[in-house]
């Protein structure tokens, strides 16, 4: 998009086409504006920043952080809850005349019931509510393709769902911007504006939001059709000289990217990841990043650039603070200050955003707590040495006692789609809303069939990228071992591949069961791409649950499946 001088009311009419599909950005800053109302003052501004939200309303659980009383040790406290953040956003916007809220991505996809069923209106409403500026699109926001992504910017009701759509009136879509400098149509545009500009004190600062470049490995291939994503770095790199030509120096950087590191949630240790990588290619412009998608939290200066994550589910939240120098119009050299913050209960909660969870829970309330069956003891989603989840267990014996009809003799489940633990309550009893939250996706199941060798080459491609090995959850009756010293591609010794006891043959054929993002080779499983004679099934979610209705008490598996050798 190419920017000129425009009065106010041209300027809201190219920020309101910018949603339809731009080239560049929003905020119509052009460079024949840099000396009207411009202080003559440095310019405090405050970042509040939050990522990885994934719907979450209400409180996740508690967070581990450390003890005040001896750092040396961790305690746990109650953290999180949209209403206590919006109340959060609200104390500190209020000190602060110059704040801006962004979310760094997964704002929403793989949601809790309360959010999900309602296909994520309440969650885009409560920011409508909490005050966010702007969301740099993450993979989940593709769960359910780009025309859903954009009715949640544009608004209006999902058709076909009259009874979980514009439940609290018309769903006017966010009232913040969607960015998404990296996701390209084929016409050549972004599905969404490339960044926002906004004028603290007449000095304009240009936010550039983006997805992670390797978002179609992750996703269903019919949900991005028509779009491609592009490197990080070298997108920011190229929208850079575009926003010098219209006046703006100071550039912020939000990306659904991130990293690791293994200090407590205001630390910087080790820190590794793609993030590094991208840090380190962006041009000298580029002052501040705040980052995502590995659900990490982080403080972090790399290569003289502040870089933040804030962990996930809205437990914690980055203060950011900088200042503008009105000479430069530029981040002053060493002004940023940054403080990963926990969302505590000791504030009381933003009252509309409080009325507005409440009316979505009593909505879901007869549905979430529905028993579906019990459970021997808690199915959780800790790994052993190999691996192996006892909850990844579970999903994946319902996933192939519901393919026993097509002739499957293995299922085989992403580690990804399984998302919280279950936790049995009195009795053992288990609820449906703890079968969503841990199945949230709505995927369909596929039989399909493979030959040995190609369950073979499937289980290699667990270590297809080594920074992010997957290992898939196997059902009941499948068993092999892997070397931890085998390189990528020779991990997996074929003879030790079984079923009920029986080594594979590599020339025979095997009815598979795999949901159908795998199936589509999501998680870079490329291979399934190959099986035939597919037959579709149920969704994942049901298929949970005629599984406890039927097996109930759900025993907790032993993780003997999988075995890592040396």
């Amino acid at each position: 998009m190419r920017f000129v001088k425009l009065k106010t009311m041209s300027l809201c009419l190219a920020a309101s086409l910018a949603l339809f599909g731009c080239s560049a950005g929003s905020g119509g800053w052009g460079p024949g504006d840099q000396t009207s109302g411009v202080s003559r003052q440095p310019v405090v501004v405050k970042m509040i920043a939050f990522n990885d939200f994934h719907g979450n309303l209400e409180m996740p659980g508690q967070l581990t952080v450390p003890d005040p009383a001896d750092p040396s040790k961790t305690v746990k406290i109650n953290a999180g809850g949209v209403d206590y953040l919006a109340a959060w956003v609200q104390s500190l916007r209020a000190k602060s005349p110059n704040t801006v809220v962004v979310s760094a991505g997964d704002l929403i996809g793989a949601s809790p019931l309360v959010s999900g069923l309602f296909h994520d209106e309440p969650t885009i409403e409560a920011m409508n509510l909490l005050g966010l500026d702007l969301n740099a699109v993450g993979n989940h926001e593709f769960d359910d393709g780009q025309q859903e992504l954009l009715r949640m910017q544009n608004g209006g009701c999902k058709t076909g769902a009259p009874t979980t759509s514009c439940q609290n009136g018309k769903f006017v879509g966010a009232k913040f911007k969607f960015l998404a400098a990296n996701v390209k149509k084929s016409d050549g545009g972004t599905l969404f504006p490339a960044y926002e500009i906004k004028k603290f004190g007449g000095i304009p600062v240009a936010f550039i939001g983006m997805t992670l470049k390797g978002t179609p490995e992750i996703v269903s291939p019919d949900g991005i059709k028509g779009l491609s994503f592009q490197d990080e770095a070298a997108t920011v790199n190229q929208l850079i000289p575009q926003l010098k030509r219209q006046g703006v120096s100071a550039v912020v950087v939000v990306v659904h990217e991130g990293g690791y590191q293994s200090g407590n949630f205001n630390e910087c240790n080790g820190v590794s990841g793609p993030i590094v990588d991208i840090v380190k290619k962006l041009d000298p412009a580029v002052k501040l990043v705040v980052t995502g998608h590995t659900h990490q939290a982080y403080n972090c200066v790399i290569d003289g650039r502040r870089v933040t994550s804030a962990k996930h589910y809205g437990q914690l939240f980055t203060e950011i603070d900088f200042v503008l120098d009105p000479v430069t119009r530029d981040v002053k050299p060493g002004s940023i200050q940054a403080q990963n913050r926990v969302v505590a209960r000791d504030i009381a909660p933003l009252a509309s955003v409080s009325n507005l969870v409440k009316l979505y829970k009593d909505l879901v309330a007869p549905v979430a707590n529905r028993v579906v069956g019990q459970a021997a003891g808690t199915l959780d989603r800790t790994p052993s040495a190999a691996g192996e989840t006892a909850l990844g267990d579970v999903v994946a014996d319902a996933q192939l006692a519901a393919g026993a009809a097509q002739g499957a003799v293995v299922a085989f489940m992403n580690p990804g789609g399984v998302r919280a633990d279950i936790i049995p309550g009195a009795g053992g009893n288990v609820t449906y809303n703890q079968l969503f939250t841990t199945q949230p996706f709505g995927n369909v199941m596929t039989t399909l069939t493979l030959t040995g060798a190609q369950i073979d080459q499937l289980l290699e491609q667990q270590w297809s990228d080594p920074s992010k090995v997957k290992i898939l959850q196997v059902s009941k009756g499948f068993s092999y071992s892997w070397s931890q010293a085998a390189p990528a591609g020779n991990k997996v010794d074929i003879a030790s591949i079984k079923i009920n006891g029986i080594a594979i043959d590599p020339s025979a054929s095997y009815r598979v069961q795999v949901n159908n993002f795998i199936a589509g080779g999501g998680d870079g499983f490329t291979v399934l791409t190959q099986g035939g004679n597919r037959v579709g099934g149920g969704v994942d979610v049901d298929v949970l649950e005629s599984y406890f209705a039927g097996a109930s008490p759900v025993a907790v598996p032993a993780l003997n499946r999988i075995t890592r050798l040396p």
